[in-house]
């Protein structure tokens, strides 16, 4: 008798090669990445009262307190823009960097149980993180595009431009972003934890080295040096300029922007693809 050939429909393998993403792995299991984009879009507000107007409550308060504290307050130039626009354009996509890097970078410890418990591609996790991220950007940047349209047929110096085709790759560059700095943060948390409480005080700070609540041209020339040297810095100031036509773009900023995000990708992905298969052991 001839034994049957027996092919197995998934082989999980003790050891593989640093360079082994499996990219296709990943692919195959998008099934289960919708599946986690939808669940975290339900348990985030599946028992408040408000449930999805708090996507467009959020920015609306912290726009209003931005307003007061840095507009009335202490006068930081909008570059003659309408101090809401010029908030709500910096909130607006800062809030989808944040908010992705914070979970990306607890993204062992928070899901250590399933990990242990059943197997898939752990890069499905972070990535799920990322695109979930999208649906309240979208939200929110629809409340944006109704608060620009207001002052725009008001007669606001807005002036949108053809930028406005590049506004996709910049929440890409930002997403890109959150996603290979969160996994870098979140490999090293399986060992340090003392990372996780620095990390909401650490964002914080990365915000105010970002042109989110003040503009380029408002900053000394040694400062405005300075303030490039963040990845995020030309990806946020171009955000507004499309919408605006104000602000100062710079390309050579924006290729160092875009090869820093290649950068912080690759060895994010590349730390997370060893941390992945032993951080059992120690988280």
């Amino acid at each position: 008798m001839h034994e049957e050939q027996i092919e197995w429909t998934e082989i999980i393998e003790p050891k593989a090669h640093l360079f082994d993403l499996k990219l296709k792995e990943v692919w195959r299991y998008r099934d289960l990445l919708v599946m986690l984009v939808r669940r975290d879009f339900v348990a985030t507000y599946k028992q408040t009262i408000l449930g999805p107007i708090w996507f467009f409550i959020q920015p609306l308060l912290t726009t209003i307190t931005y307003m007061l504290i840095f507009g009335n307050i202490a006068k930081i130039s909008t570059d003659g823009l309408p101090m809401a626009v010029f908030y709500m354009a910096g909130i607006t996509i800062w809030n989808y960097y944040a908010d992705s890097l914070n979970k990306t970078a607890t993204v062992f410890k928070d899901n250590a149980t399933i990990f242990g418990k059943v197997y898939f591609p752990r890069l499905i996790m972070p990535l799920s993180i990322v695109v979930s991220n999208l649906v309240r950007l979208g939200i929110q940047l629809s409340l944006f595009i109704l608060i620009w349209g207001y002052y725009f047929f008001a007669g606001a110096a807005l002036h949108p431009n053809s930028y406005l085709l590049l506004v996709p790759v910049v929440i890409v560059l930002m997403a890109l972003q959150a996603l290979g700095l969160g996994m870098m943060i979140s490999a090293l948390t399986t060992k340090y934890r003392d990372l996780v409480f620095l990390l909401t005080f650490g964002v914080q700070l990365l915000m105010y080295a970002t042109p989110v609540i003040y503009p380029m041209s408002a900053l000394p020339a040694k400062y405005a040096t300075l303030i490039r040297a963040n990845p995020l810095s030309e990806p946020v100031e171009l955000f507004r300029y499309a919408f605006t036509g104000s602000g100062q773009i710079s390309w050579g900023a924006f290729g160092y922007s875009v090869a820093s995000t290649l950068v912080l990708l690759t060895l994010g992905t590349l730390i997370f693809n060893r941390v992945e298969r032993r951080f059992m052991d120690t988280v």
